[in-house]
């Protein structure tokens, strides 16, 4: 078999980097994550209770957006922000209209709808990692590693939304509690990563699962009122504040490429 020769060896890690379809791991990240997350849990309420579609009709309508968006993000060439964040908020709206599916249409309870996403994403982190044998977001510049991506990313939003849900209304622990709750959980996971040399991929996805929930509770208390623990501010007004807060942070990322993959990331 013939060797590839010096300009080909060369221009593979550059070739790499180009397809690379997924942010850096800056602040800016964890940022909009919240941001999205929060957007995930409100607007699914906002567009549920105003536009009289019903749940379902309401699934049937995000799913599709999703649908076409994700084929969007699919067909780009490099990790574009504007593309990719418009995925993950609508992936968020789904992921917490799936739970709610579950719970209010057919009566799976929060504790077995949170055993059933913590399967599935178990599941899908071991197709993942029997497939490619790696679980990085920086190795995501194949079609077939994107795919295990975005379905991973789909059962993180619907298990934190069943793990918010029950932590705050099953357990009653309230909304503002149950935000202090999972911001410390990942205080501590991100603890135990600098000092204690907890696994990278570990520590990001464990997060990455947590910051659903966290978000969550942030909007239920920002926007419900507040005879059950909320500000009363509405989905419709929390929703636009923390959408414009994305929009600005993705024009600042477009802008600054502060969150590009460097190509040494991907070699």
């Amino acid at each position: 078999m013939n060797q590839p020769d010096s300009s080909q060896v060369a221009t593979r890690p550059d070739f790499k980097a180009m397809l690379c379809k997924v942010p850096e791991l800056t602040l800016f990240f964890w940022i909009i994550k919240i941001f999205a997350t929060t957007i995930g849990e409100t607007a699914a309420d906002f567009i549920n209770s105003n536009l009289n579609l019903g749940l379902v009709g309401t699934s049937l309508l995000m799913i599709g957006l999703l649908i076409v968006a994700l084929i969007v993000q699919f067909r780009a060439r490099r990790y574009v922000p504007v593309i990719y964040w418009i995925a993950i908020v609508l992936i968020s709206v789904v992921g917490t209209l799936i739970t709610d599916n579950m719970v209010n249409n057919f009566g799976v309870s929060l504790p077995v709808s949170t055993a059933i996403f913590a399967v599935a994403l178990t599941a899908t982190f071991i197709g993942w990692y029997s497939s490619e044998k790696t679980l990085s977001i920086h190795s995501i510049y194949t079609t077939k590693r994107e795919a295990w991506y975005w379905l991973t990313v789909l059962f993180t939003f619907a298990l934190g939304t069943a793990t918010g849900d029950l932590i705050a209304e099953t357990y009653a622990l309230g909304y503002w509690p149950s935000a202090l709750l999972f911001a410390g959980i990942i205080a501590f996971v991100t603890l135990l990563y600098q000092y204690a040399k907890l696994n990278a991929i570990v520590t990001f996805w464990i997060a990455y699962v947590l910051t659903r929930p966290l978000g969550a509770s942030i909007g239920d208390f920002l926007s419900q009122d507040k005879e059950v623990g909320g500000l009363a501010l509405g989905t419709m007004t929390t929703s636009a504040i923390f959408l414009v807060a994305i929009i600005a942070v993705i024009i600042y990322l477009t802008v600054t490429k502060r969150d590009e993959i460097a190509v040494a990331k991907v070699a």
